[in-house]
């Protein structure tokens, strides 16, 4: 698979977040498509390293994510986690900007 339609631009709100559901190779890919405080979008998985739950439900500050449930912190843009209690990355996925269409790489993550 290559890049596919994940969302429109406009449907990710300011320094929030959108969890979406992609194919890929392997299955279904939980995303979290998630926008900084800069207006730049990033994909991230949905799932915390730390304590399997969905991030998109956390808070965004600057170019990190907080999971809701431990507080672990994640670099947008690498998926490393900038905090404890996580210890391990998450997966990061290319994003392109179509038009309005956001399109994403669920089978080539960075």
């Amino acid at each position: 698979m290559s890049a596919q339609l994940a969302c429109y631009e406009e449907d990710v709100p300011v320094e929030g977040t959108l969890r979406v559901e992609l194919e890929a190779e392997h299955g279904t890919v939980e995303v979290a498509l998630v926008r900084d405080s800069d207006g730049e979008l990033h994909a991230i998985s949905d799932i915390c390293s730390h304590g399997a739950v969905s991030l998109s439900e956390g808070e965004v500050e600057g170019c990190t994510i907080e999971c809701w449930l431990h507080g672990s912190r994640f670099d947008l843009r690498t998926g490393k986690p900038t905090g404890p209690p996580a210890v391990r990355p998450v997966p990061v996925y290319p994003v392109t900007v179509d038009g309005q269409r956001v399109l994403v790489d669920v089978d080539a993550p960075l």
